[in-house]
């Protein structure tokens, strides 16, 4: 496969990687870009790539909590310019509200939102704001108590990231503490319990092959016994204690984890919910020149 100048541009953003070192990651892989971050880790010359670094969409997050449940819904627009029309944010809010009472966003598509259900108030927007919108995903947690927290507030409830979590027992400020907390680290997954195995297993193998190919490389190797049974579960419980929000040390106070804050708090996390503009949709990239000559060509 022909590794091209954009492939290893977009690795390099990803990892902080060198342009040889990319280049290199590339080849070895054959040009497969997840592969790629994962040699470079195991070479220790990359730290693990968020998709979320590579992503761009424009929109709006709309946050709602009503008694013990609280819903984050995402709708996407083509420019940002969008998310500043009052318009548009009264139409996110609106879906928003609407979230709270039905369980996906297929349900949510069809529930009502002034005389009309949301898809034909979607449509409705569209004609009249002249830009391409969609309901992309919606998300609710339960439980005691529920607090939300908007990042980048572009106006009350709506913005770029929105964060919801759920509590067993009564908040008394500590919920909206850890939901900042989530918007600044975001956690992969609630407790090492949570995590997807897939997550799991790819870190795993990185961590291995480094740990492997760090003791093969080093003066005075130690036994695999040591590596297998030491090494690499240390190395995966730290992977463990950075990624899942019980484990993290709390923003607010880093001598103690989110699980502890929590309970001094007398509140345990059942559920969390972060979501982020543009989370997961591959940004397209066009030079300036590329974009020039596509222009030129009518």
């Amino acid at each position: 496969m022909t590794i091209t100048a954009a492939m290893v541009k977009e690795l390099r953003e990803a990892t902080g990687a060198g342009m040889m070192d990319a280049k290199k990651a590339l080849t070895e892989v054959n040009g497969d870009m997840e592969a790629a971050v994962d040699w470079l880790r195991t070479k220790g010359l990359a730290k693990a790539a968020k998709k979320a670094d590579r992503v761009a969409a424009e929109g709006l997050v709309g946050v709602a909590v009503s008694g013990g449940k609280g819903v984050a819904v995402e709708v996407n627009s083509e420019t940002d310019f969008v998310g500043k029309n009052a318009d548009f944010q009264n139409l996110v809010r609106g879906i928003t509200a609407a979230a709270l009472g039905v369980s996906d966003v297929e349900a949510l598509k069809g529930a009502a939102l002034n005389d009309k259900t949301v898809s034909e108030s979607l449509t409705d927007a569209i004609a009249t704001i002249g830009e391409n919108m969609t309901l992309r995903r919606m998300a609710a947690v339960e439980g005691d108590s529920v607090a939300a927290y908007i990042h980048t507030a572009a106006a009350d409830g709506l913005g770029r990231i929105g964060v919801l979590v759920a509590l067993k027992g009564a908040d008394n400020g500590i919920g909206k503490q850890i939901a900042m907390h989530i918007a600044a680290t975001s956690p992969v997954s609630l407790s090492e319990a949570d995590m997807d195995p897939t997550v799991v297993e790819r870190e795993l193998a990185v961590q291995t092959a480094k740990a492997l190919e760090e003791n093969a490389a080093s003066a005075k190797p130690k036994p695999e016994q040591v590596i297998q049974n030491n090494i690499i579960p240390g190395r995966m419980k730290k992977f463990f204690e950075e990624s899942t929000l019980l484990n993290q040390k709390f923003v607010i106070n880093p001598d103690i984890t989110v699980a502890q804050a929590a309970k001094d708090a007398g509140v345990e996390v059942v559920a969390f919910v972060r979501m982020a503009v543009g989370e997961g949709i591959e940004k397209e990239k066009e030079d300036f020149a590329a974009e020039v000559a596509k222009a030129l060509q009518g």
